[in-house]
């Protein structure tokens, strides 16, 4: 195979040299993201999560659990599990997670114990992931922060930007904020 490229090695097929691709623009990239999301809404799907759409009633029940911050049990080499407060994962190796269970010992290689700081951050960051958003009194009640009067200058000016609105009792990111979502965590 000649490289297009004078200098470079000749790459196997399929093989893609540094520099070869060129990523779009984070503002094309957003433009790309709110034109997929309302052509798919537009054509029945829900974009019910940042990088999920699904037709109504056929959301995804696993994800849901993370959204959420509920608990949930991973089984098997590498699988995460959540307590409500505690984050346990699995050894890597199938043979190394074998051997524990044959000795009678948890399979767990590692485990944290998060904060209220950190459980607060994460709720925030796992709900703007979502097109539900947070309830803003399941989090009042859970993490004792009232965050339309705590965060009010943030929220308006994220608002005006057209990133969030609050509607029914929740604090939701619009179809531009999802494209952004991650960043809106750090209100």
């Amino acid at each position: 195979m000649l490289s297009a490229h004078p200098g470079r090695r000749n790459a196997p097929r399929g093989e893609i040299q540094p520099g070869e691709i060129a990523f779009p623009g984070e503002t094309l990239q957003a433009d790309f993201f709110c034109n997929t999301s309302e052509f798919l809404e537009d054509n029945g799907y829900i974009h019910y999560e940042v990088s999920n759409f699904a037709r109504p009633g056929r959301e995804s029940r696993h994800n849901r659990k993370y959204w959420n911050h509920a608990p949930y049990l991973g089984l098997g080499p590498a699988a995460h599990s959540f307590s409500g407060r505690e984050r346990h994962w699995n050894r890597r190796s199938v043979d190394a997670y074998i051997g524990d269970l044959k000795s009678g010992r948890p399979p767990v290689e590692s485990r944290e114990i998060l904060s209220d700081e950190q459980l607060r951050l994460e709720a925030l960051f796992l709900s703007f992931r979502t097109r539900r958003g947070i309830c803003l009194e399941t989090f009042k009640i859970r993490y004792g922060r009232d965050l339309l009067s705590d965060k009010r200058d943030m929220i308006e000016r994220l608002s005006g930007e057209g990133l969030v609105e609050v509607r029914d009792g929740f604090l939701r990111p619009t179809r531009a904020g999802m494209a952004v979502a991650d960043s809106l965590s750090l209100i």
